[in-house]
C-alpha cells in the first residue's frame, strides 16, 4: 500500500491509501490500527494504554477525486467546525444508500 494523505482531527483519521487489489480492506486497517498502536504506545508514553476503536469505514475513490480528497483530508479541522463527523459520517451513508444501525456505528 502507499499513503497518499493522511490526517484527522482528534476523535477521527482518514487515510487515502493506494491499495492493491488483492488485500482486504480488513486486513488494511489491521496493519494500521496495530502498527500505528505500537508506535504510538512505545513512543508516546502517554499515561494510558493507546486502542483504537473497534470499527472503522472505508470508501473507494476515483481516480479523478484524489486531488479533492487530498485537499479535504488536509481541512479538517476548518471543516469540522461547520459539522461534526458524526453528523457528516451519518450523511455520508445515507447519501450513498448505505444500510445501517446507528447503537453500532459509534460502539
Amino acid at each position: 500500500m502507499k499513503a497518499i494523505e493522511v490526517g484527522g482531527t482528534a476523535d477521527h483519521v482518514h487515510a487515502l491509501l493506494s491499495l492493491k487489489p488483492t488485500i482486504a480492506p480488513a486486513t488494511i486497517v489491521q496493519i494500521l490500527k496495530g502498527n500505528s498502536s505500537k508506535w504510538i504506545n512505545e513512543t508516546l508514553r502517554l499515561p494510558f494504554r493507546f486502542e483504537w476503536q473497534e470499527g472503522y469505514g472505508a470508501f473507494s475513490v476515483s481516480c479523478s477525486q484524489i486531488d479533492k480528497t487530498v485537499a479535504y483530508i488536509r481541512n479538517q479541522e476548518t471543516h469540522h467546525h461547520r459539522k461534526s463527523f458524526q453528523e457528516e459520517y451519518l450523511g455520508f451513508l445515507k447519501k450513498h444508500h448505505v444500510e445501517y444501525d446507528e447503537r453500532y456505528v459509534w460502539a
